[in-house]
């Protein structure tokens, strides 16, 4: 978890600074009507956040919950390409240091339980996934980013 942990943190400190240099026109392009602008990608990681925050607190206390979310829609719902982009940033920023604090502040023993996405999963792999996942899109936004391979 340490190593995950370093990660997230280290991706929190540099990447917000990254986006914002960003211009507002190119964070919102989109190549083709069904593709998801940058912006729209930072507004899945963003639900992506929600979903594994609640996964790494509920499976805490639950016996395996299952906890599954339909990501396009998610996007669509949330509307994310009429947020200002600073907000969206901001808001990916703040969810993720939340996801830290509650990673950090997880007993040992509770790395172990599960919860289920489809598939069952320890907390502990579903943090070192999120991570792999969070460095997957950040390479759509921001090429070359990171050496990483998601799925």
């Amino acid at each position: 978890m340490n190593t995950t942990l370093h990660d997230l943190r280290e991706i929190l400190n540099i990447y917000p600074a990254k986006f914002n240099a960003i211009s507002v026109q190119d964070f919102a392009v989109k190549s083709a009507p069904t593709k998801w602008s940058k912006k729209e990608v930072v507004g899945h990681l963003i639900d992506s956040a929600q979903n594994n925050l609640r996964r790494f607190i509920v499976g805490q206390y639950e016996h395996e919950p299952h906890i599954v979310y339909q990501q396009d829609f998610w996007v669509v719902a949330n509307g994310y390409q009429q947020y200002s982009k600073s907000d969206v940033i901001e808001l990916w920023r703040l969810i993720n240091l939340q996801i830290a604090h509650v990673l950090e502040n997880m007993p040992v023993e509770n790395y172990d339980k599960e919860c289920k996405t489809g598939e069952v999963h320890t907390l502990e792999w579903l943090a070192s996934d999120y991570v792999k996942h969070l460095k997957h899109h950040i390479n759509q936004i921001i090429p070359g980013s990171f050496d990483v391979r998601y799925p």
